[in-house]
């Protein structure tokens, strides 16, 4: 589902009913958030454009506990925000040259998190393009399919989101829960990884066009 994607800098319909995900979402087991966000809207202010994607494909990391989680290694200042209230935006910067963005989950002093690894767009695929680079005639797909493409096309770094907190819709980025229905829910091993790769924490939108592979 895609409304409004495809040539439009923005969307305003259905603004009005879109809520922001509460903190109580985020308080919890990211086992449990994992499938239960997807399908949700992230949306980013982007100057006067309104940037919509459905998340259709995330990662679970489990803390102190998954040596693939940065929080293995215990608190530093790089990964603190996965120690502190959930609902917060944790932005990395990998291999030299993209983003990943991720939300803190589990109370306050647990770490935990989810990193977004998809999303389908529904509003302001333009800007996107421009954002990224692209031609206006290039894939859609390629816009926003893997976590370096979307914190791109959604303009994403650590020094502007870091931090940020994603229940809040008054930020210019935040999660919202639109009310669409529930997606079909697939479950798969942990992809792009060599610690715990086989642990199966990734959740995905069954059957959908623009999951990273």
């Amino acid at each position: 589902m895609m409304p409004d994607a495809a040539g439009k800098r923005g969307s305003r319909s259905a603004k009005s009913t879109r809520i922001a995900l509460p903190r109580a979402f985020y308080d919890r087991d990211p086992r449990l958030i994992g499938p239960e966000v997807l399908g949700k809207l992230l949306v980013r202010r982007q100057g006067r454009t309104l940037l919509t994607g459905r998340i259709v494909e995330v990662e679970a990391y489990l803390g102190a506990d998954d040596p693939a989680a940065h929080a293995a290694m215990g608190k530093t200042p790089r990964n603190a925000v996965l120690f502190g209230p959930p609902g917060h935006a944790y932005v990395y910067f990998i291999y030299g040259n993209h983003y990943c963005l991720n939300v803190s989950c589990l109370p306050d002093g647990t770490p935990g998190g989810i990193l977004f690894r998809a999303l389908e767009p529904v509003a302001g695929a333009e800007t996107m393009r421009e954002m990224r680079g692209l031609a206006e005639e290039s894939d859609l797909r390629k816009l926003t399919s893997g976590p370096g493409r979307l914190a791109e096309a959604f303009g994403i770094t650590r020094e502007r989101d870091n931090g940020k907190d994603l229940t809040d819709r008054r930020s210019d980025l935040y999660i919202a829960d639109d009310g669409s229905p529930t997606p079909r829910v697939l479950i798969t091993k942990r992809i792009g990884i060599r610690k715990a790769a086989d642990l199966p924490l990734r959740y995905i939108v069954a059957g959908n066009k623009f999951l990273s592979r």
